[in-house]
């Protein structure tokens, strides 16, 4: 499959990037930085510390999604809007890893998902997405008397919060104890805050540092916890993840499929 990305000078861009370039059954067709990127211009092998190949950074998303198979987008919400719209135009499966996004940008992904194949996930981690089916199992078994509630890490650059991981424990948690996550969402505790509504999902969220991406879900009871934990200590796992997406939406019908979908859980 030909391959494009779209912010290929970042930190999962250039992941990307290195991880195509050794990967059997895809082929690196192009990437994409903004227009006044001083990336644009350069051989996009060299981003990835590699020998030069000839395929130049570009600036124009329309050219790269016609040439591509599938495209891979870990940038950000608006330009991710923009990216659904290349890829409805050119009939380009799309894989969606841009977290953050609002209800407006959520539509547009779902929207393009009607035209095209759309693979979305808050994380391409393997063990994240194992971790997902984990946690809606032990929330059907666990009732409310068993208090849950999620912690991330991440490192100092990461603009939203909570993670779009951890807000996708706590969707898995929610559905499997049947409730709607906003209505039982506990973000922020500052001050007298009173005692714990029964039922609720507490959300910690702490910035610093390299991290690359720590989560926990944690069941509290009276007598025992249990503690389901994910620690991603390299960006390739996520790579990875998004090239076995790019590898399985082939030939597959328009959808908008997850990537436990992917991995068949």
């Amino acid at each position: 499959m030909k391959v494009g990305i779209v912010g290929c000078a970042g930190r999962m861009g250039r992941m990307l990037i290195s991880e195509i370039l050794v990967n059997e059954g895809v082929t690196l067709i192009g990437g994409t930085e903004h227009s006044e990127s001083a990336f644009v211009g350069h051989d996009i092998a060299k981003l990835a510390g590699f020998d030069e190949t000839g395929i130049i950074v570009g600036s124009d998303t329309d050219a790269l999604f016609s040439v591509s198979d599938v495209v891979i987008d870990f940038t950000l919400p608006q330009a991710t809007i923009s990216h659904t719209q290349g890829a409805v135009k050119y009939g380009t499966a799309l894989v969606v890893g841009t977290t953050g996004l609002n209800k407006e940008e959520q539509a547009a992904v779902v929207k393009a998902s009607k035209s095209v194949a759309v693979i979305q996930a808050a994380n391409f981690s393997i063990g994240v997405n194992l971790l997902l089916t984990l946690t809606s199992q032990a929330a059907s078994v666990l009732e409310n008397d068993y208090d849950i509630e999620i912690y991330e890490m991440h490192h100092r650059h990461k603009v939203d919060a909570p993670s779009g991981t951890a807000l996708a424990l706590g969707e898995a948690a929610a559905k499997a104890r049947g409730v709607d996550l906003v209505s039982v969402s506990e973000r922020i505790r500052d001050g007298n805050t009173g005692t714990r509504s029964p039922g609720n999902i507490g959300f910690a969220t702490l910035r610093g540092g390299d991290v690359v991406g720590d989560h926990s879900l944690i069941f509290a009871a009276d007598g025992e916890r249990l503690e389901l934990t994910h620690k991603a200590s390299s960006r390739r796992v996520f790579a990875r993840g998004a090239i076995r997406s790019a590898k399985w939406c082939e030939h597959k019908a328009p959808g908008l499929y997850s990537m436990r979908d992917v991995l068949g859980l």
